[in-house]
């Protein structure tokens, strides 16, 4: 395997390690978001957290850190598979960050990053089904459920050079947002414009 791949995947887990949400948090001086809310450090949280002007820098850098690795593996005229892959590791650095004890975000936001990047195609047909499904339901879980889902079954019709890491996302999405399937299915499921905090308990 190819050096400049292998150095890639690590920037792409490194740069995906990054917490944006916790970072703007603590900039515009707002609560942990690992404490408030969902518990999760995630553009939906911060948003109940601190309104749309937070949210959206968090989503940004939280895009940007699997856009940034994937445009240098363009760069370097990578393979499209290992683009993809790229994309997968700063993903699973959103998710497992090495610098906040490995507890990380759901990973939608970087999955978009990776979309951006990669297939503005994907990415279109992804903020679609979102856009929809959370308009309608109101629950940013679902959304992200059934937008990574689409994507995946239209990027093997469409495409295959990015089907592989892009269900596998899909796949790590579906257990990462296990107690919200369940919340979902007993209807106790936060919505987007829940603005009830609960902090965690000092125990946890």
């Amino acid at each position: 395997m190819e050096w400049e791949v292998i150095g890639l995947w690590i920037l792409a887990y490194l740069t995906g390690s990054i917490s944006s949400a916790v970072i703007v948090c603590r900039i515009m001086q707002l609560p942990d978001p690992r404490d408030f809310g969902s518990h999760n450090p995630g553009a939906t949280n911060v948003l109940r957290l601190g309104g749309k002007k937070a949210a959206l820098f968090t989503l940004l850098g939280d895009m940007l850190k699997a856009v940034i690795p994937i445009l240098i593996g363009y760069a370097l005229e990578l393979h499209n598979r290992n683009l993809g892959w790229i994309g997968f590791m700063a993903f699973i650095g959103h998710l497992y960050p090495l610098y906040f004890n490995f507890k990380g975000g759901k990973g939608m936001a970087t999955y978009f990053g990776a979309l951006v990047a990669l297939s503005p195609l994907l990415l279109a047909y992804c903020i679609v089904t979102w856009l929809v499904t959370a308009f309608f339901t109101r629950y940013s879980s679902l959304a992200s459920l059934l937008s990574s889902f689409a994507v995946a079954a239209f990027g093997f019709y469409m495409d295959h050079k990015y089907f592989f890491p892009l269900f596998a996302m899909f796949l790590i999405m579906m257990w990462r947002h296990r107690k919200n399937i369940k919340s979902l299915w007993h209807g106790t499921e936060s919505k987007i414009t829940d603005k009830k905090f609960s902090k965690r308990k000092s125990t946890e």
